[in-house]
């Protein structure tokens, strides 16, 4: 099955923040992330019609931003994979295998996630 999740992809640092108190690091979501994580929800639970995977699974996921700027693959998908635990599967610890390639798409920017169980 595959699930996309519309709009520019979001990069973890931009929408995770870490703060110090008492000598503690906190890492929390942003209200903007916040925002993002509900939209994406609502995208995910409009696809996925079935109960929450229980088994090892396999993710794709393509991503497709607006522009051409410097990247970094591995920013893009904590949020994404957050947000399908307890909709697709039970938890992103089940996730064993991930295949990620990025690409461009001015017109349409979103993220594209295959779920494979294994």
């Amino acid at each position: 099955m595959k699930i996309i999740l519309k709009g520019q992809p979001q990069s973890t640092n931009n929408i995770y923040k870490s703060h110090c108190r008492f000598s503690f690091p906190k890492v929390y979501l942003t209200k903007a992330g916040k925002d993002i994580k509900d939209d994406y929800i609502r995208q995910i639970v409009k696809q996925w019609k079935t109960v929450p995977l229980k088994c090892p699974i396999s993710v794709v996921i393509d991503t497709y931003h607006d522009n051409h700027r410097k990247n970094d693959w591995d920013n893009f998908h904590k949020l994404s994979m957050d947000s399908l635990t307890n909709i697709v599967y039970e938890d992103d610890s089940q996730i064993e295998q991930a295949i990620v390639t990025k690409h461009y798409d001015k017109e349409n920017p979103r993220i594209e996630i295959e779920i494979i169980p294994l």
